[in-house]
């Protein structure tokens, strides 16, 4: 075997090599998105499913407070008018603290994006 053929087996076989590897590494970064992907949509749904659960059932809750806040001070009108200052207030406080929240939100994305 000369000297030309013996270089031309081991390209052969590091072209060979260095294929299967894109091949292995191209469907494991498919795979790695599609896991991703599933994560991130269910996360998604489930917030959706969850927020608007607990917006409805606050919503009541509020109404309720404010027929029970009305009934007591014999002004249905004054309920309504204190809860939803309740409403605001809470409302600003959350405002106040959204950097707070987007890095929190970030971070507990970010655990579960590069796990």
């Amino acid at each position: 075997m000369s000297l030309s053929e013996s270089i031309g087996k081991t390209n052969a076989k590091a072209t060979e090599i260095g294929e299967k590897y894109l091949k292995t590494s191209f469907d494991y970064y498919k795979l790695k998105i599609f896991q991703q992907l599933s994560i991130s949509i269910s996360m998604v749904f489930k917030a959706i499913i969850i927020g608007g659960l607990l917006l409805m059932g606050l919503c009541f809750l509020g109404i309720a407070l404010a027929f029970a806040i009305g009934k007591a001070m014999d002004s249905y009108m004054l309920g309504f008018v204190i809860v939803g200052a309740v409403f605001i207030f809470l409302s600003v406080i959350a405002l106040l603290t959204r950097k707070h929240i987007n890095n929190m939100t970030v971070k507990a994305l970010s655990e579960k994006f590069f796990d």
